[in-house]
């Protein structure tokens, strides 16, 4: 079960993932093209499922897929499963936009999570494993950093004066949401394949 299909075709994503899964010994290719899944689900975790799915089933490959976006406290849980789809145009968009909602928001309620959610599928559409990882922070008061993308250049790492986007790869990998519920995944496919 060394290769599976990533079903992504957000770059960021895929970038990430792929430095930590080639450390692993696991190839991951591209999800099939045209492939583009409804994303109806209530949660994160339902859209994952949805994705991984839709693209197992596609490629007859097992596919990961993972959903994932911002929660703000001072928000309600906004913009949450609709973090990608925010606002119209690109991430520096959605982070203006976020700003602005916030503007008077004081800073110790600023407080919000970056949430993953995973799920591997095979093509007869078994769900082998599911993941759920938030990444607690603050928002801040503008952007700074550029290694990153989404939100990464407005949400504070808690207890740090430092954005997502100001620190290195490596480290990012380590405490986000998506490095904790990729590491989690990788360790369920490398038991996987140790065990077939």
């Amino acid at each position: 079960m060394s290769d599976i299909v990533l079903a992504t075709n957000n770059p960021g994503k895929i970038r990430e993932f792929g430095q930590m899964a080639k450390e692993h010994g696991i190839n991951l290719l591209p999800m099939p093209a045209g492939l583009d899944p409804e994303e109806t689900g209530s949660t994160f975790l339902e859209n994952a499922i949805i994705k991984a799915s839709a693209a197992a089933a596609l490629s007859g490959l097992p596919a990961v897929a993972d959903d994932s976006g911002l929660e703000v406290d001072a928000l309600g849980g906004r913009p949450g499963i609709h973090s990608a789809r925010y606002c119209e145009g690109n991430d520096g968009d959605r982070r203006v936009k976020l700003l602005a909602e916030l503007k008077d928001v004081a800073a110790e309620a600023r407080g919000g999570a970056f949430v993953c959610a995973m799920a591997m599928c095979t093509p007869d559409g078994r769900v082998l494993h599911t993941t759920e990882k938030r990444w607690y922070g603050r928002i801040a008061f503008e952007e700074r950093g550029a290694n990153g993308f989404g939100f990464d250049p407005i949400f504070l790492l808690l207890d740090r004066d430092e954005t997502s986007a100001e620190i290195t790869n490596e480290e990012k990998n380590i405490l986000s949401h998506r490095g904790q519920a990729w590491r989690q995944m990788l360790d369920y496919i490398r038991i996987g394949t140790t065990s077939s």
